[in-house]
């Protein structure tokens, strides 16, 4: 039976680190511009509680997220040993397009897929370049579509990035933006009849009704800022409450339909959002099954690199597979599982055999 499995990963780290004390002088304000009553230092000790994140990457101001894509993409290439000319499709997962430092706007014309395409120097032109908006699980998406083409018989080898450049889009007056931070990963996914390995099942889901504006584009919390500037803003309380109850809920969705055993998941790459809802979710996907999660389940990336959003899953991935993550390893025949969430909302998951 024909199935997809990845046969490369590349990832784009940027070189830029932004610690937490970076923030200690920032004017933080409330949604209607009001100052908090506490200190920096005491809001900065708290989002590092509660979200685990230490430090973070910005980009190079040269850069945009086309330009970390293609970065991540010729590494993954070279780890797959494919030629590129014989990719099918290139599928590109972001949110903001390509911002320019200090830019307001946001360029995606011709599609970031496409400037990617372009810069590989691929002439073939039956490799076909898209970009998906999907909110955080854009690249488990874009694994999914591989799959998908590949199962189909309309292709054999699929070149699937995330990239964000986050830091061009936060509001320097929203605390929020201090999870924030850019990166790109990518992988080869190419057709495989070996059963043993791959893509076992999947599952996706969209809810739209009042979750539809969880996260959003809005305006500054300064008031004296131009109004028709918007910014990522995100309802950071609801988010949370729906993460942690319907994100394992499409876990088990997907490792059901999968026929693995739950004692049989090795590791769980789950989108790098807050460390307290992702140890939250990894919990109660375990209690689904009346099971007590193991240790060493989850490995993070949170703490140094940040909220990266579409790039944190292919970035952990790769980080665990070269071994760049300490006490986390992937070996053969191992069961492992990708989950995402994000605006839309959107989740996915993916139950892989390695």
């Amino acid at each position: 039976m024909i199935s997809s499995k990845i046969t490369g990963t590349g990832t784009y780290i940027p070189s830029i680190q932004k610690e937490n004390a970076a923030f200690a002088n920032e004017h933080f304000l409330n949604e209607d511009g009001s100052t908090f009553s506490s200190e920096n230092e005491i809001i900065i000790d708290k989002f590092k509680t509660i979200t685990g994140i230490e430090e973070r990457r910005y980009s190079k101001p040269e850069y945009t997220t086309s330009d970390l894509a293609f970065f991540a993409s010729q590494k993954a290439i070279e780890d797959a040993k494919v030629n590129p000319e014989e990719l099918d499709y290139i599928i590109l997962a972001h949110n903001f397009g390509d911002v320019k430092q200090g830019a307001i706007q946001s360029d995606i014309l011709p599609s970031l897929a496409t400037r990617v395409k372009y810069r590989l120097g691929i002439e073939n032109p039956n490799c076909v370049a898209y970009d998906i908006l999907f909110g955080c699980p854009g690249w488990v998406e874009g694994v999914i579509q591989a799959q998908a083409f590949i199962k189909a018989g309309i292709a054999k080898k699929c070149l699937v990035i995330g990239a964000e450049t986050l830091s061009r889009v936060i509001d320097k007056h929203d605390r929020d933006s201090m999870i924030f931070s850019d990166g790109a990963g990518a992988c080869i996914v190419e057709e495989t009849n070996d059963s043993d390995s791959g893509i076992l099942s999947h599952a996706t889901q969209t809810f739209s009704k009042e979750e539809a504006n969880y996260l959003y584009f809005g305006k500054s919390f300064n008031n004296e800022e131009d109004k028709n500037v918007r910014y990522i803003k995100m309802l950071g309380r609801k988010i949370y409450e729906f993460a942690i109850t319907k994100v394992p809920a499409a876990m088990k969705i997907a490792l059901d339909k999968s026929g693995v055993d739950i004692d049989d998941v090795k590791k769980i790459f789950i989108h790098q959002a807050n460390e307290k809802m992702d140890e939250a979710i990894i919990k109660r996907f375990y209690r689904l099954y009346k099971k007590k999660t193991p240790e060493d389940i989850m490995p993070m990336s949170i703490h140094k690199l940040g909220n990266s959003s579409v790039a944190t899953v292919p970035t952990l991935l790769d980080l665990v597979l070269k071994g760049k993550i300490d006490n986390h390893q992937v070996n053969k025949g191992d069961v492992i599982i990708f989950a995402s969430v994000g605006a839309g909302m959107n989740i996915n998951a993916i139950v892989y055999r390695y």
